[in-house]
């Protein structure tokens, strides 16, 4: 299933909570319910950004993209990011001037039953979205189902504060939880921005990963043969790994490609989908070994063992 048609749910999800918490807001007056809505309207926003960037990271590689597109993704989990921040800040400037001056609600049972219903189809979309991006490693509907899981948790906040002033009748607590909510969606704002400017900076590949590939490698390390410069990146649901082989030079042409071939396709097998880029080097050559920053622990390791070690006969 294309991944497009999760963002099309998304969509339509915030289309319709969008019109019940807009009822909800008018029967009710409460800018609670009001802070609510505005949230829904980034969450189409939002939406229909990730729709453009899993469309545009589908597309292949072409001649002035050589390495596909997958980052589009990054640019979209920085506007769903940037988005939480606007609606925490629609919350909050929605809030003060109730809370200097607060008014009583009407039709409390209503509003709230409508906007119950409103979470229930943010929360049942936040968890498809999740989990989908999650299996297809996707920051795209990760972000998304994120976004829509704080807008639940918002509309949670909102429907307590909201019934407690029904219950105490005390009026500014409906905007302090308005307040509180918009605090509390920040944090998730800002750990978005911060997840995609790591990922157009090319941070590494998580840790699991880069274990997964460290695996593959000590499995055919030897006296003869030795890795090093071993760099990973990420584009969205791409993930590339580069490494320099290191071989004796009086191996023949077939030896070195038989060995870079079967290593590239067991770290595919490690991580599927992954695009690996090897590069032969004679390992008796002392100048084999100067590039070999940001080499990972165990190949340094490895490499230190292999420096020690007399050239290869």
């Amino acid at each position: 299933m294309p991944l497009t048609r999760y963002a099309l749910l998304s969509i339509a999800a915030a289309l319709v909570t969008i019109g019940l918490k807009t009822v909800a807001y008018l029967i009710t007056g409460s800018v609670g319910l009001l802070s609510d809505a505005l949230e829904s309207v980034v969450n189409l926003v939002a939406a229909t950004v990730a729709l453009w960037a899993l469309w545009l990271a589908a597309r292949p590689p072409d001649e002035t993209h050589h390495f596909g597109h997958g980052k589009a993704e990054y640019f979209s989990a920085a506007v769903e990011g940037l988005m939480i921040l606007v609606a925490a800040g629609l919350v909050v400037w929605s809030a003060v001037p109730r809370f200097l001056h607060p008014k009583p609600l009407d039709h409390v049972g209503a509003g709230l039953l409508v906007s119950a219903v409103a979470a229930l189809v943010n929360l049942a979309v936040a968890i498809v979205l999740i989990r989908v991006g999650r299996r297809h490693r996707s920051i795209t509907l990760s972000a998304d189902g994120r976004h829509l899981l704080t807008d639940v948790w918002t509309s949670a906040g909102v429907l307590i504060g909201v019934g407690l002033v029904a219950l105490t009748g005390w009026d500014r607590l409906d905007p302090t939880v308005a307040i509180l909510v918009g605090v509390n969606i920040l944090v998730t704002g800002f750990s978005l921005v911060r997840r995609s400017s790591a990922g157009l900076m090319d941070a590494s590949l998580p840790a699991a990963d880069q274990a997964a590939v460290d695996a593959v490698l000590n499995r055919h390390r030897s006296d003869v043969v030795a890795f090093h410069a071993v760099r990973t990146r990420a584009a969205g649901r791409d993930r590339f790994v580069s490494l320099h082989v290191l071989v004796p030079g009086n191996w023949t042409v077939q030896q070195g490609h038989d060995l870079v071939e079967q290593v590239e396709a067991e770290i595919v097998e490690a991580l599927p989908g992954a695009s690996v880029t090897t590069h032969i080097e004679p390992i008796d050559d002392p100048a084999s070994f100067d590039d070999v920053l940001f080499d990972s622990p165990p190949t340094r390791r490895a490499r230190r063992r292999e420096t020690r070690r007399p050239p290869a006969a």
